[in-house]
């Protein structure tokens, strides 16, 4: 799916060929979406099925609370207390981390609100929502008579309080999603009936002023999708929910270009390990696609959990490798497989680099057998293979000496186009189906068309195998990490010099980049 560039800067913020992955499908109709900055996973909402679900990476969906008040929109505050959206209960709630339930707002001037819908939180702590009526119609909420006459957008100040309303009382039809600019001076609001967005400025005490229109007639005869989600981006441009996926817009109000979805979306939030993957609850089905650029920060996302929450405790210093993600979920059409350097230099005895102790860490690590095992279960599924072979010309023309690594290919003559060295080692040659990408770098990424592979057969997931840990297959991990690709790292199926090397590696870097797992719990996620 290619998206749409409709101003230049438009490719600053997305690859217009990033590939949309979708996370999670068979749902009634997602919104809410929230990434948890410690525990890396994402919440979302689904208002008619009354459940909360969760998603990660290791163990797929999974669900949270049932029911859960047809909730909505949610964020978390700068303590990572989840704040709530309730359309059953026309409140605005608080959980805490222990379970504590509490009430922010549930009434103005007496009468029940309408439905809060969307929120999000200042940096000074005070929170801001929407109050459209949607909770009180049928399928999304519960069918019940308005008390309000109106839809408003109210601020909850910093330690609670009741809530203020900050516009016009007739202002809007249908107000619902709302975002900070990066520096907080602006807070835009869409109105989902009026087909477009409205910019306040933000004054010392909170309140809201000089409204205006940024942008309107976001509607489309030809596609559905109507304003809804909205979030800004550390840049300040506006990703708003519209016809055919996302509309983007810069801070003047230019429409920049248009992120396109399979599916009509309703919301959306940034997430992963450095905030680059932008979620989106569309319909059925959850989709992430990798950005360039990351959300506008807000309080929460450098928060980090109290003392005695569920977050993962870091890595052991013990030498063994620290293993995790053994339940993890794999959909074949989806992932990809990398054998990455595995060539007769790099692992074999009599290869180039033999005195390394390369080959006896090869051998200690079953890796041949247990790549050829992974890879054996991974076709049979569908999963696709890739193998990448480091491969110089004769001379080594064009590998620059900027680095030991490739000062010792160069001087020991490794790697060279149809030498045996260059070759794979038995028993992991390609077969028929299988790609192969050639490179001159650590990662498989640079200057290779490896990620036109991944983007022309739909793979956003990749098992990532070969030699050496803590060079390429490190370097291959961190890239795809950043390029917001799912990455798993099944230990046993790399080796490098020796086992410190190896395990350094495994242990930390590579666990806040990858699902590090084994070659067993692999086969076991392939079926």
């Amino acid at each position: 799916m290619t998206h749409v560039t409709l101003r230049s800067e438009f490719e600053s913020l997305i690859d217009p060929y990033a590939p949309v992955g979708q996370v999670g499908t068979g749902f009634d109709f997602t919104e809410g979406p929230v990434w948890h900055p410690a525990l890396h996973y994402l919440l979302f909402s689904d208002m008619p099925g009354d459940v909360r679900r969760r998603w990660d990476a290791r163990r797929g969906v999974a669900e949270v609370k049932r029911p859960s008040n047809k909730c909505n929109g949610m964020t978390y505050d700068a303590e990572l207390n989840l704040i709530v959206c309730e359309h059953a209960t026309s409140s605005l709630i608080r959980e805490r981390p222990d379970g504590r339930r509490e009430v922010i707002a549930s009434h103005f001037e007496n009468q029940e609100l309408n439905s809060p819908n969307d929120v999000c939180v200042h940096s000074s702590g005070a929170i801001y929502f929407s109050d459209p009526w949607y909770g009180r119609m049928p399928v999304y909420g519960v069918e019940r008579p308005r008390q309000l006459g109106f839809q408003g957008v109210y601020r909850v100040p910093p330690g609670d309080g009741p809530p203020k309303l900050l516009v016009d009382r007739y202002l809007f039809e249908q107000p619902n999603g709302l975002c900070f600019s990066p520096d907080e001076r602006t807070l835009y609001v869409n109105d989902t009936v009026q087909t477009l967005i409205r910019a306040f400025d933000v004054e010392g005490d909170g309140s809201l002023s000089n409204a205006r229109v940024l942008a309107s007639g976001i509607r489309s005869e030809l596609e559905p999708g109507v304003p809804d989600g909205m979030k800004c981006d550390q840049r300040g441009n506006i990703w708003v929910t519209a016809p055919g996926g996302v509309w983007v817009y810069s801070p003047t109000g230019e429409l920049l270009g248009k992120v396109r979805v399979p599916e009509l979306v309703a919301n959306l939030a940034w997430g992963g390990a450095d905030f680059r993957t932008l979620y989106l609850t569309a319909t059925h089905s959850v989709y992430a696609i990798p950005t360039k650029v990351g959300p506008r920060h807000e309080p929460y996302m450098s928060a980090r959990p109290a003392a005695g929450s569920t977050a993962a405790a870091p890595a052991s210093s013990a030498t063994a490798p620290v293993l995790s993600g053994q339940d993890i979920q794999i959909d074949p059409r989806r992932c990809a497989m990398i054998i990455q350097d595995l060539q007769n230099d790099v692992i074999m005895d009599g290869g180039a680099f033999a005195e390394s102790g390369a080959p006896a860490h090869a051998k200690q690590q079953r890796v041949i057998e247990n790549v050829r095992r992974v890879a054996a279960a991974a076709r049979s599924r569908g999963v696709i293979i890739i193998h990448v072979w480091f491969i110089v010309e004769p001379g080594a023309p064009g590998v620059t000496l900027n680095a030991p690594l490739f000062e010792g290919l160069v001087d020991s003559k490794a790697l060279v186009r149809g030498s045996w060295g260059a070759a794979p080692v038995p028993g992991l040659e390609p077969q028929a189906g299988d790609f192969i990408v050639e490179k001159m770098r650590m990662s498989a990424w640079e200057g290779t068309r490896l990620e036109t592979i991944l983007k022309a057969t739909g793979r956003d997931m990749i098992i990532n195998t070969g030699a050496w840990t803590n060079m390429s297959v490190e370097h291959t991990v961190r890239t795809g990490a950043d390029k917001g690709y799912f990455m798993i790292v099944p230990e046993d199926c790399c080796s490098t010099m020796n086992v410190d090397w190896h395990n350094a590696s495994i242990n930390y870097a590579l666990q806040n980049v990858s699902i590090v797992t084994n070659a067993d719990a692999v086969l076991k996620a392939l079926g």
